[in-house]
Formats: C-alpha cells, structure tokens, sequence
C-alpha cells in the first residue's frame, strides 16, 4: 500500500499544475457520483406579489426595442451567476407592452413561449403569425426567424424557455439580426396547424428540419384533452393525467433539446413520491395546491412558477382541480440513454 505523506501528494499536484495536468484521483468522487447531486435548488417565484409588478417596472424602465427582449431571468439561488433555472435550461417572464414589436432575430438555441397573461399579441416564426392566447404552447426552433409583436391595447407576459445552457456548454451559439422589424406575412396564422395539426400532413410532405412542424399549440386544445381523459378512466399515480407535446411528423418532442408537458390534477388528488434525472421548470395554469421537494414545501396558484431539480423526490397535491405546464431537457437525456425515473410509492 502507497503511504505517501501529504505533503509529497501535495508537492507533486504543485508540480504538475504549470503543465496543465491534475490528479483525477482527487477529483474522481465529485465527477462520478453514484447519484445525481444537482447544485439546482427548489424554488418558487411568486407571480402575482412578486414578480410581475417587477416586470411592469421594468416596462418602464426599457422598451422591447431597445433591450431586443424584454426578459426578467429566472435564476435558480443554487445556479448564481449562471442564469439559468436548472443546471440545463434558462427560464425568463417576457413582457411586451401594447404597440411594441419584439424585433425579428434568429439563434442557434432553441426556445419555447408560454403564455401566462394576456391575449392578442402574436409571435411570429417563419413568416407565419401565431396570436397569442393564455395557455399557449409555442415554439421557436433553432435557426428559426421569429418576431413578436403587441397590437392590443394591454401588456402580454409569456414564459420563455430555451437551451441557452446547453447550447453554451457546447460552445456553438450563432445569433443574427434581421434586416426588418419584422417578418414579412407569407402564410395566414393557423396554416401550419391545419397542415400538421390534425393527425394527418400533406400527401407529399417531407420533414425539413428535426423539429416540430407546428410551432403553436392552443391551450384549448390542451385543455380539451385533459379534460377527457379525466372523464375516461383514474388518474396515474405520480402524474395524474399527464401529456407530452409531439412533434407530429416523428412523434418525438416539438424541439430535440426540450420537452413540454401538460397535467392536470383533479381536486383533492395527492401524488405518490417520484423523482426523475430531469430538472423541471413548472407554470401553473389553473388552481391551487402544493408541491412537496424534499424537505420544501412550495404553495402555488395560477401563474406561479417553480423548479424541481434534477432526481428530487417530490409529491404533488391539489386542493382544487389544476393544470400543470412543465418543461425539462428529457429529450436530450433519453437521446444519450441518461433519462431515468423512479416512482418511489413501491
């Protein structure tokens, strides 16, 4: 057995740092765990008390045009600095004030829109508009061209989630301007759903890109759903009723990095434990309830929104009928063979 005093361990580290080396050895059990240690915390942002007078404030404070996007990060107290929600994916509140256009850009990430309050404004992507309801699902793929714009006479606020983080891991980001304001109108809203939409794509049709061939999924639509399966048969034990956004083309998520989902929670529903190698942002879209991560417990109501970190075991339960949006990087982890779950009721 190698009984190397310390201090000659040490000696060597010293030696061998000015080539750019160092010892795995010593680094081994925080880089392998045997389980996955998340720094990401639990946490909730309090929408109604909290966070959106902040963002009206910032209404004031900056136009769309000149911050490009108006955004307050969600920023994960476990993850300072990073701006990031989890270790994996940004999360921001998006706030576009009545008369201003977002301008037209397209990125290397890929990013989702939520809508959380307000109706009317649009995004547009690819040259089609999408008018913006609450409980909306939208996506802009990456490399897409996308604006939005507010022709209402109120504020429209939306979640932003994208892939900045992995995208940033990877050192790959591209960014680039439009010449325009805005994207010139070459197909009338709703014409990529009812292509798409409808378990059924044009005779001809071939997918162009990975990503979903619908970039805006109605809330009503979502809802509609929830509410059958509801009426059809018991909820899931860990997820009540609980649905994945497809891209209908594969079948797969809308976008290859990002997965979104929907759940709805009858009232009085009280979730068995589970935990998931995935980091989880949430937006509650109706009632009201409380999720238990760990030793934290998180009150929520509409509008809200929380973050369960990666292989958290936590519990959900609603004390009237709710609607859960989530999104995470699950995508990417089954893709690799990472993604695991573990429903901990037995």
């Amino acid at each position: 057995m190698n009984d190397a005093p310390t201090a000659d361990r040490q000696a060597f580290y010293d030696q061998i740092g000015p080539h750019h080396l160092a010892p795995l050895w010593e680094h081994l059990h925080r880089l392998v765990t045997r389980t996955p240690t998340s720094p990401a915390l639990p946490v909730k942002w309090d929408y109604d008390n909290v966070v959106r007078p902040l963002l009206m404030q910032s209404g004031g404070l900056i136009t769309a045009r000149e911050a490009e996007r108006r955004v307050l990060i969600l920023e994960n107290p476990g993850l300072k600095g990073n701006t990031s929600a989890t270790h994996s994916l940004f999360a921001g509140l998006q706030l576009i004030m009545p008369g201003e256009v977002a301008p037209a850009h397209r990125h290397a990430a890929s990013a989702l829109r939520f809508v959380v309050e307000g109706s009317g404004a649009y995004t547009a992507v690819e040259g089609e508009r999408a008018i913006m309801e609450p409980g909306d699902f939208i996506i802009t793929p990456s490399w897409t061209w996308h604006d939005h714009g507010n022709e209402t006479d109120h504020p429209v606020i939306w979640l932003d989630g994208l892939d900045v983080p992995m995208v940033r891991m990877f050192d790959a980001s591209f960014a680039e301007p439009a010449n325009a304001e805005s994207q010139t109108v070459t197909r009338p809203s709703g014409d990529s759903l009812a292509r798409y939409g409808a378990n059924m794509v044009p005779v001809d049709w071939k997918p162009e890109r990975i990503s979903s061939p619908v970039f805006s999924y109605p809330y009503a639509r979502s809802r509609q759903a929830l509410a059958t399966l509801a009426r059809n048969g018991d909820p899931d034990p860990c997820h009540g009723y609980k649905l994945r956004y497809i891209n209908p083309g594969s079948g797969g998520s809308p976008m290859p990095t990002i997965g979104a989902f929907m759940a709805l929670l009858p009232a009085g529903f009280a979730s068995a434990p589970y935990r998931s190698t995935d980091g989880t942002v949430y937006s509650v879209v109706e009632g009201q309830g409380e999720t238990v991560i760990g030793d934290t417990v998180i009150s929520w109501k509409p509008r809200d929104l929380f973050v369960v970190p990666s292989w958290a075991a936590h519990r959900h339960k609603a004390s009237s009928e709710a609607v859960l949006f989530s999104f995470s990087d699950r995508p990417v982890q089954e893709v690799l063979s990472l993604w695991r779950e573990d429903r901990l009721h037995g």
